[in-house]
């Protein structure tokens, strides 16, 4: 009963290199497929990120100095001898 539900290779080698085409055409297919989705959801989010940035002030760079604005906080001497060095 367990040699009735066993799939067997087809004996004619003719058969056998068609069915072999046809799994590597599918596995090919199935492959770009799958970079096509991945490349939509990437584009996707590059498009969301840059759609919710939209309006907002950019942060500009002094030509000057080549520094960004922002605000620092200056961590004292005891704090920095006390973190581990790697």
């Amino acid at each position: 009963m367990r040699s009735t539900f066993a799939p067997r290779k087809p004996r004619h080698r003719v058969l056998r290199m068609v069915f072999g085409l046809i799994g590597v055409a599918l596995l090919a297919l199935l492959v770009m497929f799958g970079l096509f989705v991945g490349a939509a959801m990437i584009a996707t989010g590059i498009a969301y990120k840059l759609w919710k940035q939209r309006g907002k002030p950019v942060a500009r760079v002094d030509a000057r100095r080549g520094a960004l604005d922002g605000e620092y906080r200056v961590v004292g001497s005891s704090a920095a001898a006390s973190l581990p060095l790697r």
